[in-house]
């Protein structure tokens, strides 16, 4: 790849990204009342989305086989503990998938 095509490719994405994070504001700009329905969809959907994650990353789990799923319900059981102290997600998270990285290079190979 040469370098115009390299810089072609990341303006494409960087005008991609700013306008699908500008639409909502060009679409309900104007408004001051928000609809019902997005207010739904605001409410909604990060619990969908977190709930999704959670069943993705914890999809490979094998109770009968060794570590039966220790690593990963350790470190998700770090996360929630966290959350429900600190409420802050970055560190909650962070500090699950530090967890769980130290969990399974050292304890668990």
């Amino acid at each position: 790849m040469n370098h115009t095509y390299t810089v072609a490719v990341m303006v494409v994405i960087a005008l991609i990204t700013l306008a699908t994070r500008a639409f909502p504001f060009i679409v309900l700009g104007s408004k001051r009342e928000v609809s019902e329905r997005v207010l739904y969809i605001g409410r909604v959907l990060p619990p969908a989305v977190i709930a999704v994650l959670v069943v993705y990353c914890l999809r490979n789990i094998t109770p009968l086989t060794a570590p039966h799923g220790l690593p990963e319900l350790i470190s998700v059981g770090l996360i929630v503990a966290l959350h429900l102290w600190k409420k802050n997600t970055i560190l909650s998270v962070l500090s699950g998938t530090v967890c769980y990285m130290i969990l399974i290079r050292t304890l668990f190979v």
